[in-house]
This record gives C-alpha cells, structure tokens and sequence, in this order.
C-alpha cells in the first residue's frame, strides 16, 4: 500500500511539473506580445486627433503643486499641520522656512505654467522667469491678508453650524473650509493670469472634498459650505459677504450651443449672489444674468434662472407624501 501511494505521489507531482511548464509557456507567449502593443500605444501618440504632451514645452508638475497647497496650508494656519510643536520662539524660524522653500516651488512652478503657453501656443515672451519670482513673492506678501480672509470663513462655519464643536475642529476636518482656502489661493494666481496652475489647486481640492469652485469666481468674505459634498461654482459667479450654501448646490451656466461656447467664453456665464444669502442643499441657479438678491433665502431643490429681488424666500409646495400602514 505505501508503494502504491509513492507511485501515485510521483506521478502527480509530474503531472504538476508538465501543467507549470505549459503555464510558463504560454505566459512568455502572452509577453512576447508586449512590444506590439507598444507600437500600437506610440503610433495612437502620434494620431493628431489624440492627446500626447510631447515636444519641448515644459509643463508644471502635478505633484509639486499638491505640496504648494500642503506647504501654504502650514503657513496660513501655522502650527495646525506640523509634526512638531510650536511657539513664540521657534515661530519665526519656522516660518521662515517654509516661506522660503514655497518661494522657490512657487516661482518654479508659475516659470513652467507660463512658458508651457509661451512654447505651446507660440505666443510673444513674457519674462517667464522673472515673472515666476515675482508673482510668487507677491502671492506671499498677501498671505496676511488671506489669513485675515480665512479668519472670517472660520468665524462663519462656527457661527453657522451648531455641530462644530471648535474653531480647531473647523480648521483640522471640515472640507469646505479647506476648498476655500485652496479657492482663495488659486484666485490670486488666477487674477495674475497665471495659466494651469490655479486650476490644478482648485480641482486637486475638488478630488479631495467633492467641491468644485472655479478659481476664476469671486467669493467675498466669511463665505460658509456646510457639507459641502456636490457643490459647484462655476468661473464667473460672484457671491458677496456672509454668503451659507449647502450640499449639492450649483451656481452654474446654461447649456450651450456647440457654436456658442467660444463666443461666451469670456462672458458671464454664472450667477450673482449679493450679501447675506442662504442657498439650501439641492438647489441650481444658473445663468449669467441671474441675481439673487440681499438676504434672500433659497429653499431646498430650487431650480432658477430668473432673478430673485432682495429679502424674498423661495421654496417649492410641500409635496404630497402617501403614508401607507405596512401590512405584517
């Protein structure tokens, strides 16, 4: 009997040997492809109609820009973000320091943005070196100013929500507060006509919370997103002082037309929200001429795209609801 079973063992261990060998092979067959299919990658590169960053433009890196927002979030809320502790006496020094290392990724990263359109689309010089460096240290030299901003975003997220708990809390966990502040960032560049890189800030923002807001908008002061999951704000809208939207509101454009797209392309396409504002979860205005007037309040799953004057409410009719007994 223990003959018997060597045999069978032996003879199924061969058996294993022979189905690898075969598994071998075939894998070997299946990679020998491999460099037809890199042929037929490269040539799809080379089809006009596709899309293949190659040739000598330089272009701004994705993961640098990510560590500029990082960086800048350690500057404007200092001590919130930092592996070790802070105080009066290691604050400048620890300022410093992270000032300069995001001067130079800055000034870098606004060179490559601005001299990738400069060779890209062959447009005229623009001293894209000397332009990085200064608008890189005129964005830092507004960062007390943008902390002052961000300061009344906190006020009004603690303010208007009874669930926080704390202004840290606000600062360390809420995703709107942390779109803004991306927001506020990439809209100076924006306004400074730097190309790629606010957009790559407002939209790594986007990725992180589910928030879009269009670095081209303008958002006035003590701005609260409540949620915020859903929420878009598209390039032109302008929303005033003390403005509270919730989740899933659009401040958005209307369709257009194929033929319409570059001609309002530099029009207004997004609505106007004036002081004092509240915009309920769910609700669309759009449109460039829709304005919503001083203290009105927009109610849940409103769609507009007319005007609303100032201290109006608008809400849909109660719907009916069924209530049906379940049978057991």
């Amino acid at each position: 009997m223990c003959h018997s079973y060597g045999v069978i063992e032996i003879m199924e261990h061969s058996t294993k040997k022979e189905l690898c060998r075969f598994s071998l092979a075939a894998c070997r067959s299946y990679r020998d492809r491999i460099p037809d299919v890199v042929d037929d990658i490269v040539q799809s590169c080379r089809d006009e109609r596709g899309f293949c960053h190659r040739g000598p433009e330089t272009i701004p890196s994705h993961r640098v820009v990510t560590d500029i927002v990082q960086r800048t979030f350690r500057i404007l809320f200092p001590g919130y973000f930092s592996v070790s502790h802070r105080d009066d006496q290691t604050l400048r020094y620890y300022i410093g320091e992270e000032v300069t290392v995001l001067y130079e990724l800055l000034a870098a990263q606004i060179t490559l943005s601005v001299q990738h359109d400069c060779l890209r689309y062959d447009q005229p010089c623009s001293q894209c070196l000397e332009r990085g460096h200064q608008t890189a240290l005129a964005l830092l030299s507004e960062f007390p100013r943008l902390r002052g901003m961000l300061a009344t975003d906190v006020h009004a997220t603690y303010d208007g929500d009874p669930a926080a708990a704390s202004h840290d809390e606000i600062i360390f966990c809420y995703p709107g507060l942390f779109a803004i502040a991306v927001y506020r960032i990439a809209h100076y560049l924006f306004e400074y006509n730097v190309p790629l890189l606010p957009r790559i800030m407002t939209e790594y923002a986007h990725t992180l919370t589910g928030i879009d807001i269009h670095p081209g908008a303008r958002i006035g002061t003590s701005f609260f997103i409540d949620h915020g999951t859903g929420v878009v704000i598209g390039e032109t809208t302008e929303i005033g002082n003390r403005v509270r939207i919730y989740q899933g509101v659009t401040l958005g454009a209307l369709s257009l037309k194929k033929d319409e797209v570059n001609e309002l392309r530099n029009q207004k396409r997004h609505p106007t929200i004036e002081d004092d504002v509240i915009i309920y979860a769910g609700a669309t205005i759009l449109g460039g001429q829709t304005v919503i007037g001083t203290r009105s309040v927009i109610g849940g799953n409103v769609w507009l795209t007319d005007s609303v004057p100032s201290d109006t409410e608008v809400f849909l009719r109660k719907p009916d609801l069924v209530f049906k007994k379940i049978p057991y």
